[in-house]
């Protein structure tokens, strides 16, 4: 851990202008063996966001989370769990403890999600063995992919089942690769059983986020996984090679105007295409695990040309031709209504963020029959806050 925290320290507190730096900063971090809590610590309190240009997320209260009541989760963890949401508050009832439990009523506080966040957080510092040190950028892309099945007309799919667990879902196109968040997230899972893999994966996106530097995005419970039969159509996720036409299309499915639609294309601030998966290759910015505006910034800024290689049709930066931009970025500034919006993102990089949070926690709600207000909605504390 000492290693890849150190390679974290050094990546974020030095900028990253080209894709050979990366090597070069991992290079540098494998020499290194200093105390891994020291250099966390060194991490999250001097070297937040230096070489980035969006801002600082905007502080928000913990204190408007879920009161479900006091449990002694942590007491009953190693236990087998199912969710009962026919009252108020989603309630867990114990049906076989580790160490031979009264069977009884659980009710997860704000504090329990907490310790799930905390235990992904945790996870995402220790293992860097995947693209560019983190693992948040696909854990980011299986929230987002198990929400955005979501069609209003029918009520169907949405965040509320987790169907993905299953082949007919989880061998779409779209969903090449998310086996490795999946993976990642069943220490998880084996630890804090209570939990459906439902709430499990939209909470691990919103850590995700907010680990990799992004605003807070309000979260709150009350998703049940479902069988093999609520798995949803494949066509339902975006189609890269498309244009403007069929964003509109897909997001409007699903229930979001316009600036929701390029404010969550922001997303693509980080992690990266894989010809293995999508057929795409590379990152859309030079900081593919840090949240930031850049994408707009680039989108508007940078020159882009069409890469010539032999993989299907993307755009490649003219300056350094190490980044890309897949048919659907560019439909963003090429639709004078998008383009609008992108402007707006790229010189403001405070309003993506809170456009951002409001739009992701937007997604990964779509469907789910809460019990629960709005207003209780947990607003986690991110690893790099702790004092």
């Amino acid at each position: 851990m000492a290693t890849a925290t150190a390679a974290r320290t050094l990546a974020r507190a030095i900028p990253r202008s080209t894709a050979s730096s990366t090597s070069s900063l991992r290079l540098a971090a494998r020499t290194s063996r200093n105390d891994a809590h020291a250099a966390k610590r060194f991490f999250q309190n001097s070297s937040r966001r230096h070489y980035s240009s969006a801002p600082e997320p905007p502080k928000s209260s913990s204190s408007t989370g879920i009161i479900l009541g006091a449990a002694a989760a942590a007491a009953l963890a190693g236990g087998f769990y199912y969710y009962n949401t026919q009252g108020k508050i989603p309630e867990v009832h114990l049906k076989k403890g580790s160490a031979g439990e009264t069977a009884g009523l659980l009710k997860p506080t704000t504090e329990d999600y907490q310790k799930v966040y905390d235990a992904v957080a945790k996870l995402l510092w220790e293992k860097d063995d995947y693209d560019d040190g983190s693992y948040g950028p696909v854990l980011l892309r299986l929230a987002w992919h198990a929400s955005g099945t979501y069609d209003a007309a029918t009520g169907t799919g949405g965040s509320n089942g987790a169907t993905m667990r299953f082949a007919p879902e989880g061998d779409h196109g779209a969903n090449a690769g998310l086996k490795a968040a999946r993976d990642f997230l069943e220490p998880v899972k084996e630890q804090f059983p209570w939990i459906s893999y439902s709430d499990l994966w939209t909470l691990a996106g919103v850590c995700a986020v907010q680990e990799m530097q992004g605003p807070i995005i309000p979260w709150r419970p009350g998703r049940q996984d479902r069988d093999v039969a609520f798995c949803t159509p494949d066509g339902r996720l975006p189609d890269a090679s498309k244009d403007q036409n069929h964003i509109r299309a897909i997001f409007g499915r699903m229930g979001f105007n316009d600036q929701e639609m390029v404010a969550l294309s922001g997303a693509h601030a980080l992690g990266r295409c894989h010809t293995d998966r999508s057929g795409f290759d590379g990152p859309w910015t030079f900081s593919p695990t840090v949240m930031t505006n850049d994408y707009f910034k680039l989108l508007m800024e940078e020159k882009w040309g069409w890469r010539s290689w032999n993989g299907p049709k993307q755009y490649q930066d003219k300056t350094s031709k190490s980044l890309m931009m897949l048919p659907t970025d560019m439909a963003l500034i090429q639709d004078p209504i998008f383009k609008k919006y992108v402007e707006k993102y790229a010189k403001d990089g405070q309003a993506f963020f809170e456009d951002f949070s409001n739009v992701v926690c937007k997604l990964f709600e779509l469907g789910v029959p809460f019990e629960s207000k709005p207003e209780d909605r947990i607003r986690f504390k991110p690893t790099a806050d702790e004092s």
